[in-house]
């Protein structure tokens, strides 16, 4: 059983960003541009958007937030995407969802420029996708596929199962590991929370990509010796074998589903930190893109 290290090749894969933008810079070009815009006071939102900042500022590319209170009209918000939209200097930006109730997530996500959707939820970014064209990416698909890429790990004519269907993580990975590609060409099955004989299913999973939203949902019985298990789940739960009377685990039963496994992501560091530098490489790209 081998640990994917997510730190380790997000490390890697910061330096090669830093290295590009430093190669920029010296060249008198323009350095990427990545906003965010907060609405609220999500605490989880807080810090994944403090943890994108500190990673901006570490492969020197431009970083901003624009916070508003959640009492924002949606109306109001468009606005800023406008602005957002036409601000030369802006590269790429994304809004950190969930929004407040009153709000559309769908109206926002498709006021954004698809050019500056690093976040790659816009329906032209998806479309392009599914269709294998250039585009951005949506980042935590597309840091699990740099995980298995980086570990080269064999995909081509595998059974990969995907759990959860949402259309930031579940949709996009069964998209990504059945296109005709390198390190994908799998035979995808998508479950869900309606899926009957679940167990059967992840038990025929050569990779098992994991993002049900259920801590520990995946037990040792449901995964087969040998299998690749992706975890995308993070969840903090209460514990007594810690000081701070908390832990964060996964979707995945990790102590006892691990011996099983040839490769397993741990929580935390495991798909996490990709995320964050799939949204700088899609920051890189917007602006290499606009200034070719």
């Amino acid at each position: 059983m081998e640990i994917i290290d997510g730190k380790k090749i997000s490390a890697q894969v910061k330096q090669e960003i830093a290295d590009e933008v430093s190669r920029m810079a010296n060249e008198g070009k323009k350095i990427p541009h990545l906003a965010a815009v907060l609405v609220g006071n999500d605490p989880a939102s807080e810090t994944y958007v403090a943890s994108k900042v500190k990673a901006c500022q570490a492969v020197g590319i431009k970083s901003s937030e624009l916070r508003y209170s959640s009492d924002i009209t949606e109306e109001q918000l468009l606005e800023v995407i406008d602005k957002l939209n036409a601000d030369e200097d802006v590269d790429g930006f994304i809004v950190q969802l969930p929004l407040p109730k009153h709000i559309s997530e769908e109206n926002v996500l498709n006021r954004i420029s698809p050019d500056k959707d690093v976040d790659g939820f816009h329906p032209c970014n998806v479309g392009r996708m599914v269709l294998g064209l250039p585009t951005f990416l949506p980042a935590t698909p597309a840091g699990i596929v740099e995980l298995l890429s980086r570990y080269n790990i064999e995909t081509e004519g595998k059974h990969c199962v995907v759990v959860g269907r949402s259309n930031i993580v579940g949709t996009p990975m069964s998209v990504l590991m059945s296109r005709k590609a390198k390190h994908a060409n799998c035979t995808v099955t998508m479950c869900h929370s309606r899926t009957q004989n679940l167990k059967e299913i992840t038990l025929q999973a050569d990779i098992l990509i994991v993002a049900m939203g259920v801590p520990r949902f995946i037990k040792a019985d449901m995964v087969k010796e040998g299998a690749v298990v992706v975890d995308v789940g993070i969840h903090r739960i209460p514990s007594d074998k810690t000081k701070s009377g908390w832990q964060l685990v996964g979707d995945v039963d990790f102590e006892h589903v691990a011996p099983k496994c040839a490769y397993i992501t741990p929580v935390p560091g495991g798909v996490g930190p990709m995320t964050i530098v799939t949204l700088l490489k899609n920051t890189l790209l917007a602006c290499s893109r606009k200034h070719a």
